[in-house]
């Protein structure tokens, strides 16, 4: 307790000392970890000041992905401590411990929809809804193993099951990608065939396995938290291996 409290007066006390309108400014180490600490994905421009090239971008940036925190850090012992050495724009996230960079020297036009776009697309959280957009970190991520949550947006249980899972998912940082699949939308239809399921079934839950490509269903009855982290567990235990894949055919993708 006294340490998430000393983390919060910590990124508030960041917040603070800023001008309207600025991005709030990381002084050091601690400030900067207590930032990322702060929330399931953030945002760190490494950037010389608000004159370098990409300032204005991100601030612009950050107004319209306003649910992903932004800061603005000019040390560079800080940089040092996360191997950066030239203006970076960072994404930090949670769900797989995961450090992006867009150095921004390496980039040939830095443009505000650039950055949203570059933001957007790696918002990975502890469990992130399936969209167009979201697909692409997804599968870019370096975790390969998703656990699926199928169920239709609006139910009874879709709320309850949504928090059981998000609680869990801490558990298997770097292991597992936590993925929601709402049923109700039709474009998912083809992630409910894959798995040999229909909008009617639901809520289920299943493990896809990117680096074999198979795929595995809970059976079905009550998705507690105990059922899914022992299904999570037969898995990483090679438990699974010997046990009928869900659906009729394998695809390259949901």
């Amino acid at each position: 307790m006294l340490t998430a409290l000393f983390l919060a007066f910590l990124v508030s006390s960041v917040f603070a000392t800023n001008k309207d309108g600025a991005l709030p400014r990381l002084n050091d180490t601690s400030a900067a970890e207590a930032f990322i600490d702060s929330a399931e994905v953030v945002v760190i421009g490494f950037l010389e000041g608000e004159e370098s090239p990409g300032y204005e971008e991100l601030t612009a940036a950050a107004k319209r992905v306003d649910s992903v925190p932004v800061a603005i850090c000019t040390v560079k012992e800080v940089w040092a401590h996360y191997q950066l050495s030239s203006d970076t724009i960072t994404l930090f996230r949670k769900a797989d411990n995961h450090q992006d960079n867009l150095v921004l020297s390496e980039v040939k036009k830095l443009e505000t929809d650039g950055l949203v776009n570059f933001i957007s697309i790696n918002v990975i959280r502890y469990i992130t809804e399936y969209t167009q957009v979201t697909a692409v970190g997804l599968f870019n991520s370096e975790v390969k193993s998703h656990l699926l949550l199928f169920v239709n947006k609006g139910t009874k249980e879709f709320t309850e099951l949504k928090e059981r899972l998000e609680a869990l998912a801490p558990e298997f940082t770097g292991k597992f990608l936590f993925v929601l699949i709402n049923g109700a939308v039709k474009s998912n239809s083809r992630s409910l065939a894959y798995f040999g399921i229909k909008s009617q079934d639901l809520p289920r839950v299943g493990i896809y396995d990117g680096d074999s490509d198979m795929k595995w269903l809970l059976p079905a009855g009550e998705i507690s938290t105990e059922r899914v982290r022992e299904f999570c567990q037969s898995f990483l235990g090679g438990e699974l291996k010997d046990v009928k894949q869900a659906g009729a055919e394998a695809k390259t993708e949901l």
